[in-house]
């Protein structure tokens, strides 16, 4: 089997600065693949159809990149919330969004999403927040709870609901004393 030198050749003379520059544009490729594919449900079937496609498509999909996170990073299941903080800073949303944790101790932690491409260019749209809280309520539960099955999430905030101007989303994840 070829090791990834002789599998991408391309890549080995890139600087660190050029690697970075890649991933970056691969989650902002996925993300323009995401909301191409959402606007064409929406246009064909409305609104709530693509949202509820959304939202199954998320179930799915979040499940993928956690497992495919935690082989990558060494990240044991059932690694409470230091693994689903690790887990959280390599999702491809990392790369193209402004992110932090806040509140961490061992059984709890708050993560903020402080800049969201998809909300910041609506903003400079002038449209309204996209209301994504039913996709998120599903996608950030089955990532935490394919990290840690233990870890319960809360939204505390996400559009559609009213939100303070440094933060479009917030997150609470919980590891539940007794849960298995």
């Amino acid at each position: 089997m070829l090791d990834e030198s002789e599998r991408f050749p391309q890549l080995t003379d890139l600087s660190r600065g050029q690697l970075i520059g890649l991933l970056q544009d691969a989650a902002k490729n996925w993300l323009a693949h995401d909301g191409t594919w959402f606007q064409a449900v929406e246009r064909e079937h409305g609104m709530d159809v693509a949202i509820r496609a959304d939202t199954e498509s998320w179930r799915h999909f979040t499940v993928v990149e956690a497992k495919r996170i935690m082989k990558r990073h060494g990240i044991k299941e059932g690694g409470g919330i230091s693994a689903l903080v690790k887990a959280l800073s390599y999702r491809f949303y990392a790369f193209i969004n402004v992110q932090d944790v806040v509140e961490q101790t061992n059984t709890r932690v708050v993560f903020h999403m402080r800049d969201c491409r998809v909300q910041s260019a609506r903003k400079r749209k002038g449209l309204a927040d996209f209301p994504c809280k039913p996709v998120g309520l599903v996608e950030y539960e089955y990532f935490a709870g394919t990290i840690d099955p233990r870890i319960k999430t809360r939204c505390l905030y996400c559009p559609p609901d009213e939100h303070p101007r440094d933060s479009f989303c917030a997150w609470e994840f919980i590891v539940e004393e007794g849960a298995k």
